[in-house]
Order: structure tokens, then C-alpha cells, then sequence
């Protein structure tokens, strides 16, 4: 099985620059993460724009939605913010029935220590290979239907809604 991987930033791919104080984007971390994840299936990574999730807009979603369905693989990672994460798996998910897609994302960019971003992407590579088809958010060791999930800002969790 083949894993398409698509990159539409978010804080997992923001670097820090240290001069400005300011998190920012540059040369995505993907192909470093998947690298470091030891991934043995096939991966086919495709970077669209990155961009901070709150910038996202409708066109963004529809790009995203295109990819996925051109897509030749069955099973598919989108890198993406954890503020809208739920804006787009809802756009996904009313629209993509006959494949595999899990969104995940950091809250903390993969290039700061502690950062979730690693642990989070390798989850979400593993589960996407054996779910069935649908679109889910894969975060904090948990896997969510695109309808059943929020993030709680406070706890900088995401949990179900019942």
C-alpha cells in the first residue's frame, strides 16, 4: 500500500526565527518526518501552499478536496492546523466516501523540543493503512470520525463530541 502524504502547514511545520521571536513558514519538515518516522510503505508527499490554518480559506479546502480525489492511493495523511482542522475534515468528509483520509497536526511546531508533531504524523500514517474508507482526525494517540471531534483549546487536546 502507497500513502499519499499532502502538507498544508500549520504550527507542525512552522520554523522559529529566533532574530524575529516569530514562528513562520519555510521548506516544509515532511520529508525529515518521514525520514525520522521510518515509514516502510510507499510515500508520495505533495506540499501544497502552507499556511496557518486560521488563514485558510474555502479555496484552500477546495484544493485540498481536489488532491484527494485525484489521488491514486486509497489511504491519505493531510498536515494540517489544528484551528480549523475541523473545517476541513467537515468539507472532506461531506465529499470523499471511497477513501481513507486522516488529518492530523501539532500543537507543537516539529522543530521545538517536546513537539507532538512526530509522534502524531506516524500515528496517523499507521491508522490510515488500515481503516476503513471515510475521513477522521487522528490526534494525541486518538482517532476521531470528522464529525465527532473538537479541539479543546485549554487542554490543547482534541476530545469527542458525544
Amino acid at each position: 500500500m502507497s500513502l499519499r502524504i499532502i502538507a498544508t502547514g500549520g504550527t507542525f511545520d512552522k520554523h522559529y526565527d529566533e532574530i524575529a521571536g516569530q514562528l513562520d513558514f519555510g521548506v516544509s519538515h515532511l520529508p525529515q518526518v518521514i525520514s525520522r518516522a521510518r515509514i516502510t510503505a510507499e510515500v508520495i508527499l505533495e506540499e501544497l501552499r502552507l499556511l496557518d490554518s486560521l488563514e485558510m480559506q474555502d479555496a484552500d479546502r477546495q484544493r485540498i478536496l481536489a488532491s484527494c480525489k485525484s489521488s491514486t492511493q486509497q489511504a491519505i495523511v493531510i498536515v494540517h492546523g489544528t484551528d480549523t482542522m475541523q473545517l476541513t475534515a467537515q468539507v472532506l468528509g461531506q465529499a470523499l466516501q471511497d477513501k481513507t483520509v486522516v488529518l492530523t497536526g501539532a500543537m507543537i511546531p516539529y522543530e521545538i523540543a517536546n513537539s507532538d508533531a512526530l509522534f502524531n504524523f506516524g500515528f496517523a500514517c499507521g491508522v490510515a493503512q488500515v481503516l476503513p474508507p471515510g475521513v477522521y482526525v487522528a490526534m494525541n494517540g486518538q482517532i476521531f470520525a470528522w464529525n465527532k471531534v473538537a479541539k479543546n483549546r485549554s487542554a490543547g487536546v482534541f476530545e469527542p463530541i458525544r
